[in-house]
């Protein structure tokens, strides 16, 4: 659809424009335009080399905000490690599960359309939630959170379903991000400010489980 509109557009100031200097500015805007949006809406497929035993991969492509202890007061009800990563107009926005195992629950909630970096659009914007019980037992809190251009949230999640890392959780539209809640015991291997790769990039390693 995008490249049918960039065909058009250009098509109809070529006419009326001919070969001035007009028509090539106007080349110029839409295809930039055309490049950030085919890069934005693409949804690559990837693939983790190496072990996923007890790791949580990036499910986005996008910079680490957030990476504090905090207080989850939806799900859990205790002290998580949280990690955001805020996605930007210049990322990828297709997400991946960042663990394998079970999906437990899938909650999708109406919201507002603060800026996504914002601390209060964790739970003020439009999102959806994902629990997913870890072989091991950890239940690992993921939620897709619309920004201030976002206006819808794509999941893939279905409860009691198995997922795995290198599958596709989701899609947001626009500016927008995500939040894990981790145990407090996990290993982080990632610092805030630090980019960030969808399905490569390793954010932590959970602790090994007695029985």
């Amino acid at each position: 659809m995008c490249g049918i509109i960039y065909v058009l557009v250009n098509t109809l100031v070529y006419s009326l424009c001919k070969l001035t200097i007009p028509f090539y500015l106007a080349l110029a805007i839409t295809s930039t335009i055309y490049i950030i949006l085919f890069n934005f809406f693409r949804c690559p497929i990837r693939f983790f080399n190496g072990d996923t035993e007890r790791l949580v991969i990036a499910p986005a492509d996008g910079t680490i905000v957030v990476l504090e202890e905090t207080m989850e007061n939806e799900y859990f009800h205790d002290k998580r490690i949280m990690v955001s990563i805020f996605m930007s107009l210049w990322n990828v926005h297709a997400n991946w599960f960042p663990v394998d195992g079970i999906i437990k629950m899938v909650k999708h909630e109406d919201g507002n359309f603060h800026q996504a970096w914002l601390p209060k659009a964790s739970m003020e914007n439009e999102r959806s939630t994902v629990i997913i019980e870890t072989p091991q037992g950890d239940d690992i809190l993921v939620r897709q959170i619309a920004g201030a251009m976002a206006r819808r949230i794509v999941s893939y999640a279905h409860e009691g379903d198995e997922c795995y890392i290198d599958e596709h959780l989701g899609f947001i539209k626009f500016g927008s991000r995500v939040d894990m809640y981790l145990p407090l015991d996990s290993e982080l291997l990632v610092k805030q400010g630090q980019k960030t790769t969808g399905d490569m990039t390793i954010i932590a390693k959970l602790p090994e489980r007695n029985g």
